[in-house]
């Protein structure tokens, strides 16, 4: 059998070295006790080891954290259960990442509750100011912490308060931070701490902070326990506080405005979310409930909804991203100078009258100085928006749909994957039907000039692909309207 006596200042330092010489010694847990200060010896008992034994001994950093946090327990069990969870890591390197496993769940239980005391600590110490003859200030505390945590605890204060001297004494010892340098002592008698006058001025601000329509008495006892009471001067007010709540409830109530100002019903007006309205049954039923649209926050900056055109019974849809700037004040898709090179390349090929959208009906922008930059939308916004883009699909029933870049493409196939090896192609939309991918006409716009010939290029076989799909699909595509 073996004994540890663990000092009250700078244990785990002693835990460590004694636990690595005895589990160097393959010395099983059960062969050790630990003690805390002069126990009484129940059985003979010989020091650790002088030197390291035979058997490589490692234990990860995570490890020694978890140590130096539980060796701040009171509980006497807490250096046996750390040594037995060391011996055992050195035959069981998962065993300590087991959340399932009792030994660890022990060792973070005591952990949690060191680390609620810590909390405690650093919220609950109150400075007083002490006489003092050099520049520096000087003020004092006491603290009673349930476990001994005044090492752990501390060194917050020296962070915090590193311009002035302090000490916290404790009933297990006493922490000074002297020009700079913190060091920790045995314990002495409670300290005769002098009245502080800041105090009242502490005291009337928490005070007027309180405020008594939200009393919550087990939640404040929860946060803030009565055994630290007695060491708090705030906490003098709270019985007179709480006993005069209601009074101050009824007199906040009768202060309250009977009217409010008008602005706030104009603000109300503007920032009330129009009822949903019922599944629409028509695509104009639909285009007038999207003016209305709230499902995300792009509505807040955009002018207004930009819903699709067309005529209704086009066999084929073309889809783009969102609406740029131009689109935005002129409440109408593809108006802008992309809108104008598909309009273009459509003439070129022939392309049959079609109904143009967007997968996003508002416009996303940052500001930058007076102008309104183009800013992709997000997967969270095109899936908010793809209930207006199916809308449209159930009514119009499309033969074929073409999708314009990546936004576009990931709203009709829930595909997100790159452009390149999937324009030309024709892949199944959410709801069966065929979509073909092909690029935006933004996108060729933004690409160097020397290329753009090619992508132009391509953007017109695949609306010339398009129309083959559809003629061949269901003869001729829909009459010669003008594309609006």
């Amino acid at each position: 059998m073996y004994r540890v006596d663990l000092p009250a200042t700078g244990f785990f330092e002693a835990w460590r070295s004694a636990a690595r010489r005895l589990a160097s010694h393959a010395v099983a847990p059960e062969m050790v006790q630990w003690c805390r200060g002069a126990g009484a010896d129940l059985f003979e008992a010989a020091p650790p080891p002088d030197k390291e034994g035979p058997h490589k001994v490692s234990a990860p950093a995570s490890f020694l954290q978890l140590a130096e946090t539980v060796l701040c327990h009171r509980d006497g069990e807490a250096p046996a259960a750390l040594y037995a969870a060391l011996v055992r890591h050195q035959q069981d390197r998962g065993a300590l990442l087991n959340p399932a496993d009792l030994l660890t769940r022990k060792l973070q239980a005591f952990a949690k509750t060191i680390r609620r005391d810590i909390h405690k600590m650093h919220a609950f110490v109150r400075f007083r100011e002490l006489p003092s003859d050099s520049a520096r200030r000087r003020f004092g505390a006491w603290f009673e912490p349930d476990h001994l945590i005044l090492e752990a605890g501390t060194p917050f204060f020296a962070k915090r308060f590193g311009d002035m001297d302090w000490m916290i004494a404790t009933p297990e010892g006493v922490a000074r931070f002297e020009e700079g340098a913190l060091t920790y002592h045995p314990p002495t008698t409670r300290p005769d701490l002098p009245h502080d006058a800041s105090e009242e001025l502490w005291g009337t601000y928490f005070a007027n902070i309180f405020n008594p329509a939200r009393i919550h008495l087990q939640a404040m006892r929860s946060e803030m326990p009565k055994k630290y009471w007695k060491n708090m001067p705030e906490t003098q007010l709270i019985p007179e506080m709480l006993a005069h709540a209601e009074t101050r409830v009824e007199n906040m109530r009768k202060a309250m405005p009977a009217e409010g100002p008008k602005r706030a019903e104009r603000i109300l007006d503007r920032l009330r979310t129009p009822e949903p309205p019922a599944m629409p049954e028509t695509l104009e039923a639909a285009r007038e409930a999207a003016a209305a649209c709230r499902r995300c926050g792009l509505c807040e900056a955009a002018t207004q909804t930009v819903f699709g055109e067309g005529p209704e019974d086009a066999r084929l849809m073309i889809v783009g991203e969102q609406p740029g700037d131009m689109e935005d004040l002129a409440g109408r898709p593809f108006v802008g100078p992309a809108g104008t090179l598909l309009r273009e390349v459509m003439d070129e090929v022939g392309t049959k009258p079609a109904w143009m959208t967007n997968a996003v009906k508002h416009f996303k922008f940052k500001t930058q100085g007076k102008k309104r930059l183009h800013q992709s939308p997000n997967r969270h916004e095109i899936e908010h928006c793809r209930w207006w883009l199916d809308l449209e699909r159930k009514f119009l029933k499309p033969g074929l749909t073409l999708a314009l870049g990546a936004s576009a493409a990931f709203a009709l196939t829930g595909n997100a994957s790159a452009m390149t090896p999937r324009r030309g192609k024709i892949e199944t939309a959410r709801d069966g039907t065929p979509v073909l991918i092909t690029w935006h006409p933004s996108f060729i716009l933004r690409i160097p000039r020397e290329e753009q010939p090619l992508r132009r290029r391509e953007l017109a076989d695949d609306l010339r692909r398009a129309e083959d799909f559809l003629r061949q699909a269901g003869g001729e595509a829909a009459p010669s309207a003008l594309v609006t």
